[in-house]
């Protein structure tokens, strides 16, 4: 089950109209795609940096997870994505190890890749996203 790359680092944001200009004023970045993933309450911007990402997330609504997630910590690292090939495989592996998770199946996320959480007790306090990518 070893993830084969970081998929993406995921950022909260307030505004992403004006996240997404600070990246582009201060790194020359430009968006790739931009999308709203409403069954997650957010609106999601992704941006290219060498073979990975930066995810920004906005929230569109308050108690929405990235909204709930602002409230309270404010603006910053949501979670890590790890790339995976197979991700029934990687929850497989996960459970029998008894690994807390948030989500127990898959679902589909941005892009319309097939992920799923792993809770932040797990791995120092820090939320992992499981994204299922095809290596070819």
């Amino acid at each position: 089950m070893l993830p084969y790359n970081i998929h993406h680092v995921a950022l909260a944001v307030s505004d992403l109209d004006a996240t997404i200009d600070s990246f582009r004023d201060q790194y020359g970045f430009e968006v790739l795609s931009r999308e709203t993933v409403a069954e997650q309450g957010v609106e999601e911007a992704m941006i290219a940096v060498g073979g990975s990402h930066v995810q920004l997330l906005a929230s569109l609504d308050d108690m929405s997870p990235v909204g709930r997630f602002l409230s309270r910590n404010g603006e910053g690292m949501h979670h890590i994505a790890f790339a995976v090939t197979d991700i029934d495989a990687a929850l497989e592996h996960l459970k029998k190890r008894n690994i807390a998770l948030v989500d127990d199946t898959p679902r589909i996320g941005g892009g319309g890749h097939r992920i799923a959480f792993v809770h932040p007790k797990a791995l120092a306090g820090t939320l992992i996203e499981l994204v299922e990518v095809d290596r070819g």
